[in-house]
């Protein structure tokens, strides 16, 4: 049996010096003891760290490690990381394995391959904590060159520093920060990023920010969508003496029920919310100094104003702005969309992204001067869920469209078109008040009823651009023509 000395803090290419060396000798997996300080604790926060020994290894090499692909090399950098000093063991038998077993990383009933994916679970859980709850504190006064200095205090679980260190440094490159572990530590500096695994004590951390955060914290936290269960799980307590807003949850927990019965008795009357008794005394102050400039504040513009302070669906809290409606105030033909997209949300305009361009194209070739129509949505905010640097487009629920309700149909009855054009599934659910099928709707002009005048229901112009085909493509926008050019042809004998 040969024993090999590890410290429990062993990176990477310190064991793959052993490992190598073993491996060259044809030392088997079960001749092998790897020995670690700590080989009875697996604990990282230990108030005493040990001594740290290490076997000097051979020196590093460039290429892999025996004979290993590059997802099997991947893998094996992976479980490194994990605390528990039997990941050397682990390594090392996989490694011996996929020397003659190279489809071993494809078994997924294999215990080895078990035991590798549970730690790689981890390591990826833990990777997320960590970027989900450092919290920087300013630790001196900017530079001369204006860069700022902070610093951060995380207690992980795993050796994962190396590898979050790239992620902080691409978010925050324009100041000076250092990340404090038990297990080492992350420094950037003027550009230029260390890592260091010397153990650290934990800093007094506090910043005159904090009582700003604390400020923001409270008023976005919404007592009747708290589920304690969920947000335990998604932030463990483990993590909560370290981060600042959590000295809130207690009291705000606490007083949950009582906000919730406030929020209640605060709840409009269906109406659009700034026409609700709690905005009378801000609407009247907005109409006195409209009415000073010698600017009426009614019809459309009113509604438009109104529109900046609604908060009936969440979707407030996400999106950059209201958009509301534009076209003449008497438009005959008025277009309802889904909802604004990522640049009619940057924009405030609906209809000003690729498929507002789609839309033009088609208005054009048909006849019909946008000028001329009126161009609203049937949700006034836009819901996204973000990707990296992107922002995806999710559609619309019922509980949205409900909540967006009233805006439409104080449009339709300021505008009081003669004909309502509804593009999409959305848009025509929130003009007829109910599911209905786009398929068995499309193409056809359906009576108005005492509250809406008659509507034609047809694609909205963003489907046209998620078609792969470009025949599909191209027989689907000749479709769309027709049916704006029957829209026309129907006001023109009305």
């Amino acid at each position: 049996m040969k024993r090999l000395q590890l410290a429990r803090d062993a990176d990477f290419e310190t064991w793959r010096g052993l490992a190598r060396a073993a491996l060259a000798e044809g030392i088997a997996p079960d001749q092998i003891e790897w020995m670690s300080p700590d080989a009875a604790q697996a604990d990282l926060f230990s108030s005493e760290p040990e001594a740290q020994e290490r076997e000097a290894p051979t020196a590093p090499c460039a290429t892999p490690v025996g004979h290993v692909s590059k997802p099997g090399l991947a893998l094996l950098h992976t479980i490194l990381r994990y605390h528990d000093p039997q990941r050397f063991a682990l390594a090392y038998r996989l490694l011996w394995r996929l020397q003659t077993e190279p489809a071993l990383l494809a078994i997924a009933t294999d215990p080895d391959m078990r035991e590798a994916a549970r730690m790689t679970q981890q390591i990826r859980r833990d990777m997320h904590k960590m970027k989900a709850f450092v919290r920087f504190r300013e630790a001196t006064q900017p530079d001369s060159d204006g860069r700022r200095h902070f610093i951060a205090w995380f207690e992980p679980e795993n050796y994962i520093l190396e590898s979050v260190a790239p992620f902080f440094a691409e978010r925050f490159s324009d100041m000076d920060w250092m990340i404090l572990t038990p297990i080492g530590s992350i420094l950037f500096e003027k550009g230029k990023l260390i890592c260091d695994r010397s153990p650290c004590a934990a800093p007094d951390l506090k910043d005159d920010v904090e009582t700003l955060w604390h400020s923001y914290y409270q008023s976005i936290f919404n007592p009747a969508r708290i589920k304690t269960k969920a947000m335990r799980s998604e932030m463990p307590t483990k993590y909560w003496k370290n981060l600042p807003e959590t000295r809130l949850i207690p009291q705000m927990l606490a007083d949950a029920e009582n906000r919730v019965a406030a929020m209640v008795a605060r709840q409009n009357d269906g109406r659009a919310p700034a026409f609700h008794e709690r905005h009378q005394a801000e609407w009247r102050e907005k109409e006195a100094q409209e009415e000073a400039r010698g600017v009426a504040l009614n019809g459309l513009p009113a509604l438009s104003r109104a529109l900046e302070s609604c908060q009936r669906c969440d979707l407030c809290r996400y999106a950059t702005q209201s958009v509301p409606g534009i076209g003449p105030d008497h438009a005959p033909l008025m277009l309802v969309g889904e909802q604004p997209g990522d640049q009619e949300d940057l924009q405030g305009k609906p209809f000003v992204g690729p498929a507002g361009q789609v839309l033009d194209r088609v208005l054009s070739a048909v006849g019909i001067e946008r000028s001329e129509v009126y161009l609203t949505n049937a949700v006034k905010h836009f819901k996204f869920v973000s990707k990296g640097r992107r922002r995806i487009h999710q559609t619309p629920g019922r509980t949205e469209i409900v909540a967006c309700s009233p805006w439409l149909d104080q449009e339709i009855r300021l505008v009081q078109p003669k004909l309502i054009v509804t593009l999409g599934a959305t848009a025509l659910q929130a003009v007829e008040g109910r599911v209905s099928r786009l398929g068995a709707l499309r193409g056809h002009v359906r009576d108005g009823s005492a509250t809406r005048p008659p509507s034609l229901a047809t694609i909205h112009p963003s489907y046209l651009l998620r078609l792969p085909e470009p025949l599909r493509a191209q027989e689907e926008e000749q479709r769309f023509m027709q049916e704006l050019s029957a829209a026309r042809d129907w006001l023109a004998e009305h």
